[in-house]
């Protein structure tokens, strides 16, 4: 049965983006920030995106200048002391993922996004590339400790203002500068997350990207590299994306109607 969907999207479009998935033995999913504006997560690039709207705060999130600028490191986790990501929900998209991934023909979803919402709406850890990190556990610049991110903000709440790791390894304290468990510009992917990424692309029969621009490197490459294997190009956004031309088909509009329902086939 079809969902509910915008009647500003043509219906031969929905359709064919239906049959498709339907089609489809081998499915992956590439899920960007537009997934998450439902859910009051504002996106990056788009019209009214973070990064549009204040290039500064891009800037800002260089890995650079978080190990380098102290004030920005105090900033940063003041602001995300005063943030509460336990009170974001998954929307209609997310939990279309999960009862899609129900069906057997999901491979995997590829995240560009740190918010931990695919999780909150079931989908399990095996079908879940988190390629951009989480948001939700710290991360040690000195030795790679990890841990949640809550025990940190506890800190800064206590008047920490730039928490350091405190591993010990022996009589020897770390002292390590933290940040959250996501990947900043100037840093890279995760290599067997990206490699497991690109191995999905090429091994599937369609590939659906929903919710992004489409114009972060080095993650959008695998759109073309799913193409070249030969699989079906779905996007699914809100506004044009910088792959568009490779698409076998685009259903543009508001991906809490859209995506439920091409994945409900």
């Amino acid at each position: 049965m079809v969902s509910h969907y915008s009647p500003s999207v043509p219906t031969n479009e929905l359709q064919l983006a239906q049959r498709l998935v339907v089609e489809g033995r081998r499915v992956v999913l590439l899920t960007g920030a537009g997934i998450s504006t439902a859910s009051g997560i504002p996106d990056y690039r788009g019209p009214d995106g973070v990064w549009t709207k204040n290039p500064g705060a891009e800037v800002r999130a260089h890995i650079d200048v978080w190990m380098s600028d102290v004030e920005v490191r105090r900033a940063g986790w003041q602001r995300r002391a005063n943030m509460s990501w336990e009170a974001v929900q998954p929307n209609a998209a997310h939990h279309a993922i999960t009862d899609f991934s129900q069906r057997g023909t999901l491979d995997v979803v590829i995240t560009q996004n740190i918010d931990g919402l695919h999780q909150k709406a079931g989908l399990t850890g095996e079908r879940l590339i988190e390629i951009h990190g989480t948001v939700h556990e710290s991360l040690c610049m000195r030795c790679g400790e990890r841990g949640p991110i809550e025990l940190i903000l506890y800190r800064v709440e206590a008047g920490d203002t730039d928490p350091r790791c405190e591993a010990t390894s022996g009589s020897s304290h770390c002292g390590g500068i933290l940040k959250a468990a996501t990947i900043s510009f100037g840093q890279s992917l995760i290599l067997d997350d990206l490699n497991r990424a690109e191995q999905a692309a090429r091994e599937c029969d369609v590939f659906v990207a929903v919710g992004s621009t489409l114009g972060v490197y080095p993650i959008a490459a695998i759109v073309p590299v799913a193409k070249r294997a030969g699989a079906k190009i779905i996007i699914a956004n809100g506004s044009p994306t910088e792959m568009d031309g490779l698409a076998d088909v685009v259903v543009p509009g508001d991906l809490t109607d859209t995506l439920p329902a091409i994945l409900a086939g």
